[in-house]
């Protein structure tokens, strides 16, 4: 699991909760790799996610639950469909490996927010 303590608002204040060793330039490399044009869609989804993990740091992240928390918080741009659009490999899954997170288990699920 990655360490959150601290986060990265030293670095990089747009992105608090960000993992130590996360750099927004490593994220849009792999979002390139992964196809992705990131805009501020991408950054406002990898924010989420890394708060969501900052918040939970202490236990065992389940996938459901970040889903739903996902779904809740985009509920006003679309929901899942509309983070589907923005991240097509899987909110979840590629949500994750941009924001440098691990993955939940079971998120490779294609039911639960992966298509990889």
């Amino acid at each position: 699991m990655i360490d959150l303590r601290g986060g990265n608002s030293v670095t990089n204040p747009d992105f608090p909760h960000a993992p130590q060793e996360w750099t927004r330039e490593e994220a849009a490399s792999k979002a390139a790799e992964d196809g992705l044009h990131v805009d501020s869609g991408h950054w406002e989804v990898v924010r989420a996610l890394q708060e969501f993990y900052s918040r939970h740091e202490d236990s065992r992240i389940n996938s459901r639950e970040l889903h739903d928390a996902l779904e809740e918080r985009f509920h006003s741009n679309g929901g899942m469909k509309y983070l589907y659009k923005l991240l097509p490999g899987g909110p979840v899954t590629q949500g994750c490996r941009l924001a440098g997170l691990e993955p939940p288990a079971g998120s490779v699920d294609k039911g639960f927010g992966s298509v990889q």
